[in-house]
Order: C-alpha cells, then sequence, then structure tokens
C-alpha cells in the first residue's frame, strides 16, 4: 500500500494501536502547534517502526499539551528491510544527505565504516539517528533503520558472518557494468560497501578481494562522489538483486 502524503506523518516511540492515546513530547508540540498550526480534532498519521501506520486525532486537554489518539490503520507493518549499508563517514552536509537517500532505498542497517583514507567521522551518533527517524518521515517509510556504531573496516571484515555477502564498489575495477556480475549474486542477504571520498587504499582492496564473501563492482564509465556514489549503487543493487524485484 503506498504511503499518503497529503498527510502529516510523525513518528512516536511507543506501542500504536486501535484506541491508543499518546502525549506530544516538548519538540512534537512546538511542532503540531506553532509550526503546523494544526488545531483540535486535526488528523495526522503516526508510526514507531514496529506495529504500522496509524491515523490519530489530536486534542488540546490544555494549552500546553497534545494528545494523540490512534483511531485506524492505514497501512500494516511490512518485513524488515535486509539490506546492510556500510559507509565511510563524509563531511557533514552531504553525509546528511548520504543517510536520507539511504533510508528511501530500503537500507535496513547502517553501518558507518572508518577506512585508511576516511575524510568525515562520527561525533554525534544521536543526531545520525535523529536525521534517520527525519527520512522516514519524509519519505514515507514505516521500518527505521538500525544504526550501528562506527567499527573499522579492518575489524568489521575479521567477524563479518560469511553468509551475508558484501558488495563494494571498486573504483580501480576495469569493467563499467555492474548488471553481469549482481546477475551471478545467489545469496539473499546482502550488504553494500561504498567507500570514502578519498577511495579504497590498495591494501583495503586486496583484502576486499582476497574474501570469499565479497564481491566488487564497477558503477560505470564516470568518477562519481562519494554521496552520488551510494545513491547509484543502492539503485542499481536494489533494482537487479534487491527488493526491487
Amino acid at each position: 500500500m503506498r504511503a499518503n502524503f497529503r498527510m502529516q506523518r510523525l513518528f512516536v516511540d511507543a506501542p500504536l494501536s486501535r484506541g491508543a492515546v499518546l502525549e506530544a513530547n516538548s519538540d512534537q508540540f512546538n511542532y503540531l502547534a506553532n509550526v503546523l498550526r494544526m488545531e483540535d480534532g486535526a488528523e495526522i498519521l503516526l508510526f514507531n517502526g514496529r506495529d504500522g501506520e496509524w491515523k490519530a486525532s489530536l486534542s488540546f486537554p490544555t494549552r500546553k499539551r497534545i494528545l494523540l489518539t490512534a483511531k485506524e490503520e492505514t497501512r500494516p507493518q511490512p518485513a524488515p528491510c535486509d539490506l546492510h549499508y556500510l559507509f565511510a563517514p563524509l563531511k557533514v552536509g552531504r553525509m546528511d544527505y548520504l543517510v536520507q537517500k539511504a533510508v528511501e532505498m530500503g537500507a535496513g542497517l547502517l553501518q558507518p565504516v572508518v577506512t585508511q583514507h576516511v575524510q568525515g567521522k562520527i561525533t554525534n551518533l544521536g543526531k545520525l539517528r535523529a536525521n534517520v527517524v527525519e527520512a522516514a518521515e519524509q519519505c514515507g517509510v514505516l521500518g527505521i533503520p538500525e544504526v550501528a556504531e562506527p567499527a573499522r573496516l579492518s575489524d568489521l571484515l575479521d567477524r563479518w558472518p560469511s553468509e551475508r555477502r558484501i558488495i563494494y564498489c571498486d573504483e580501480g575495477d576495469a569493467g563499467q557494468n555492474p548488471l553481469p556480475v549482481l546477475s551471478a549474486i545467489r545469496e539473499r542477504h546482502l550488504a553494500l560497501l561504498v567507500g570514502p571520498e578519498g577511495g579504497f587504499s590498495e591494501e583495503e582492496r586486496a583484502r576486499l578481494r582476497s574474501l570469499d564473501f565479497v564481491t566488487a563492482i564497477p558503477l560505470g564509465p564516470r568518477i562519481l562522489r562519494a554521496d552520488t556514489a551510494a545513491v547509484a549503487a543502492l539503485a542499481v543493487v536494489q533494482a537487479a538483486i534487491g527488493d526491487w524485484t
């Protein structure tokens, strides 16, 4: 069922069911009452990443409180997205864009990866998670991707479960077309690894290419910025062997 983009959507960290009553927190109150200027009886959509999406009505028991009452389910909760998205942190503005697009494109887990040439860093994991929630609110996604603690690429590869294949974007690959490579992959559990703006080091490329559970793909004949490569890679993986099929 398609998302209803004509109604305002709000993430809530509480159980949702018919008749459930939730009180808006201070940030939500300010947004609903002062930014959107919603009035008593107005309707919005609520989701929590677990219980589907619900139409809810607003009521104002006092001038400083808003209650949200769930009335009917508008969309059931889908199965969680299984694609793991591994990315080297970028500078703040571009990393925000990268995270938002990963949520829109169906990533189920976001894993920041520290590589040898990484230029950005994660200083506030809470902000990153808030960015994930905001992206889900805006694009109609019901599942909230998990955000993992940053990890060094070498450490991640040491403990990686071999049943989940890593697809990584190799700017040094001699080919141009990723589709023949992707079509040969038979695993159902996948991860996509996108490197930093400076690319992977030769040592990292050699390590990745030596592992049986890693597949390198090219991304066409042009050099792409890291945030552009992230979106392109997510699209081609989802279209070729992901949940678009």
